[in-house]
């Protein structure tokens, strides 16, 4: 028999049996005898932490380490909810008392929701920042639910700590919301376990809101149900099909940008605080709840997409300064990055800071027969690893660049260059390959020096080494296979 769950499995089995269990939970609970309720909502608890043992237990899941600390708020919430079973028929839901109970199950949450996170967290790491956009509009979100439905509803028993508690709980619920709606439109593979983790969230708010309209009395029975159906829910995500994708993004590489939301980050640091301004006019005691709750959730989020934006921003700034100054084929310096760090060197030299600047010229022979023959791109194939070879021939310290076509230039400083070219020519004349075939090219070089007390330019220096290279390209066509040294050797000599 083979193993249960598979990722083979239709999804609409776990739908089915979502529907089929919670309908039969609720019935159930609706119409038993007082004594027995809690017998039934315990059993339900129970439900998400069997699927889950299920689903790492047959490997279906795979990441096991959040999943096991998921596991284990779910744990400790069956806990607490067995040991206070009349927190909700009870009328504690909702009444924000601050009794050990909210704290209890306030940390299960969050320890559910740590777990939760760490398995989405490779959704995340792409998508920064779209995550705390969104993790913002949640926050933003639980302003308006507190101001308008909660606080006006609160009875005596409220405390402040039981109010900080039931805010910070509605405002987390809500942004989990907010990075799970964002997440499910870029990994749409896994969209169904990770549309019933977000329907579970968006059920217990609904439980919440269910115990404040009935904490002065009435039937719990709806509550129950809404948190029952959140319990299962959680217990259909870790047997869903796709479930093993959680772990595994969609489109996984570099950050998403966008233009920067500078206006949404004022409306998140205005909007809790506008709202508390409304409610402490109106002479509502909730709203410096609201204000420090609001605040302390708010604010981290805005400093870390200010940061997100600020390092986006210098990345980008970094991009623009290689492209400017580097080929964007090769990777080696540009023309304009070459001339400037001659000018460089000429400088030192003038200063007395170096005893001599040679700059040598590289063009390749036997290239345009490989482009004409096999495309464009053999030959930047070829080209890419000329340079690679190039760079490999020459010292850390020297500067390696492409001045365009196939022309490259080697800037050293005060060193001698006498078996440059001919180690660059042994390690350019090994084969190539290059879509299947290999190719081979020679290469022609030209070199010019200058020690102190010699007055030119760039342009001299490059144009003598150039002088040079052609010569050798000359003799190369009349047959010559070796490049003559003198040119390299040859001791610095006054430019006019």
């Amino acid at each position: 028999m083979s193993r249960w769950p598979r990722p083979t499995s239709p999804a609409w089995l776990v739908h089915a049996g979502l529907v089929v269990v919670g309908t039969l939970a609720s019935v159930a609970y609706v119409f038993a005898e007082p004594h027995l309720q809690p017998v039934i909502f315990t059993l339900v608890t129970l439900v998400p932490i069997v699927t889950f043992g299920i689903a790492l237990g047959t490997r279906h899941l795979t990441h096991r380490r959040p999943w096991m600390i998921a596991m284990a708020g779910l744990v400790l919430l069956s806990l607490s909810m067995a040991y206070w079973s009349d927190w909700v028929s009870g009328h504690h839901l909702g009444r924000a008392e601050g009794r050990v109970a909210d704290f209890a199950i306030a940390s299960a949450h969050l320890l559910f929701l740590f777990g939760a996170g760490g398995v989405l967290r490779k959704h995340g790491a792409n998508d920064a920042g779209g995550m705390l956009d969104a993790a913002l509009f949640g926050v933003c979100t639980a302003g308006p639910i507190w101001a308008w439905l909660i606080a006006p509803r609160l009875t005596e028993f409220s405390t402040p700590l039981g109010e900080m508690l039931l805010i910070a709980d509605i405002a987390v619920l809500a942004a989990v919301v907010g990075c799970l709606a964002r997440i499910g439109t870029r990994a749409r593979r896994a969209s169904g376990p990770i549309g019933y983790l977000a329907l579970c969230c968006l059920v217990t708010m609904a439980a919440h809101l269910s115990g404040v309209l009935t904490a002065s009395g009435g039937g719990t029975d709806a509550t129950s149900v809404l948190l029952m159906f959140a319990y299962l829910t959680i217990a259909a995500a870790p047997i869903h099909p796709a479930a093993p994708l959680v772990t595994k993004p969609d489109r996984p590489g570099r950050e998403v940008s966008g233009e920067p939301p500078l206006v949404w980050i004022g409306v998140a640091l205005c909007a809790n605080p506008l709202i508390a301004a409304v409610q402490a006019i109106s002479g509502d005691s909730s709203a410096n709840v609201l204000l420090a709750v609001g605040s302390v959730l708010a604010v981290p989020l805005v400093l870390l997409r200010l940061r997100q934006m600020s390092v986006l921003r210098s990345e980008a700034e970094r991009t623009l300064a290689h492209h400017a100054h580097h080929d964007e084929l090769t990777g080696l310096a540009n023309r304009r990055h070459v001339g400037a760090e001659i000018d460089r060197a000429l400088d030192d030299l003038r200063a007395g800071h170096l005893d001599q600047v040679t700059v040598l010229l590289f063009d390749l022979d036997g290239f345009k027969p490989i482009n004409d023959r096999f495309g464009h791109s053999a030959g930047d194939a070829v080209l890419r690893a000329v340079a690679s070879r190039l760079c490999g021939a020459v010292e850390r310290e020297d500067v390696v660049g492409r001045l365009g076509g196939d022309e490259f230039l080697v800037l050293r400083r005060g060193r001698s260059v006498a078996d440059l070219a001919d180690r660059v020519g042994d390690l350019l004349s090994l084969p190539i390959e290059v879509d299947g075939a290999t190719v081979r090219v020679g290469v022609s070089a030209g070199a010019a020096s200058a020690g102190p007390g010699y007055e030119f330019d760039r342009d001299t220096l490059i144009g003598r080494a150039d002088a040079e290279m052609y010569v050798v390209k000359a003799t190369h066509r009349l047959g010559r296979d070796e490049i003559p040294s003198s040119p390299i050797s040859a001791p610095p000599v006054r430019l006019s």
